[in-house]
């Protein structure tokens, strides 16, 4: 009889740590998902290349700040839209943005709402009407064969839609992911993860509708975005398409490998 009640009251605490742990996944998921660093609107940046800003007023509540970084001694030839990763805002960023001004392109890195001095409602739905607006207010000034999108850890799942129902010259994505629903489901593979989730970012079903050329790398030792998750994505890439293993590579350090910059560098070059 002991053992029965011992073993009941283990099973109500299963059941209470479960129903917790499913409520807090979903009521602080974007908590754990984003994390950013809001800047007041009428702050300045310091920055160590020239640039600008330009805003995008969506409605009185939501507006898409994006940095505008241009090469220092020549005329833009093109342009690279930098969607970045989960975290602060674009001073997290800015540093990339000389591989690319380096070249003669243009680097415009949107603030997503909540993170710089981007503001509004931040969902999925709205992250991809951002990514959009920046591609129309891009193409005032070049053509598709001109615009470069380009994604990071996070912001891969949104080039890559942004890639699939507009034209570009080139997709390249940063430590990609096959969807975060796949990457929630390593954690949390006890919970109807699919249901739970309010940000999805399905990159495996986006990428066979893109088509221009996509390069993706990934490195072996990622811990955030696990190597063989990303690998899942070269089953439905193009013929053409290159995914670039780093090996030892990990989530934040491509940037200094050789091999990045080699093919990045490439790349540029086409």
């Amino acid at each position: 009889m002991k053992n029965k009640q011992k073993l009941f009251r283990w099973l109500k605490l299963i059941v209470a740590v479960y129903a917790l742990s499913g409520t807090a996944l979903y009521y602080l998921q974007e908590k754990l998902l984003f994390h950013p660093v809001a800047i007041s609107a009428d702050s300045s940046y310091h920055f160590s290349q020239p640039f600008t800003e330009a805003n995008i007023l969506l409605d009185k509540n939501t507006r898409f700040n994006i940095v505008q970084f241009t090469p220092a001694d020549t005329p833009a030839k093109r342009v690279v839209l930098y969607f970045h990763g989960n975290r602060e805002n674009v001073n997290h960023y800015a540093h990339f943005a000389k591989n690319f001004t380096s070249k003669g392109y243009e680097v415009w890195m949107p603030d997503y709402p909540g993170f710089g001095k981007s503001t509004g409602e931040l969902t999925e739905d709205i992250l991809y009407e951002e990514a959009l607006h920046v591609y129309k207010l891009a193409r005032v000034r070049y053509q598709p064969e001109q615009i470069l999108i380009y994604g990071k850890s996070l912001g891969t799942g949104i080039a890559a839609q942004l890639a699939s129902v507009r034209d570009c010259r080139q997709l390249v994505l940063e430590t990609p992911y096959y969807s975060l629903t796949s990457l929630t489901r390593l954690l949390f593979w006890m919970y109807p993860v699919n249901q739970l989730l309010h940000f999805k970012m399905r990159t495996h079903e986006y990428l066979p509708k893109v088509t221009a050329p996509v390069t993706m790398f990934h490195g072996t030792a990622d811990g955030v975005i696990p190597y063989l998750n990303a690998k899942r994505l070269k089953k439905i890439m193009k013929p053409a398409d290159s995914f670039i293993t780093i090996e030892g590579g990990s989530h934040n350090d491509l940037n200094s490998y050789p091999l990045m910059q080699e093919k990045l560098a490439e790349l540029l070059r086409r």
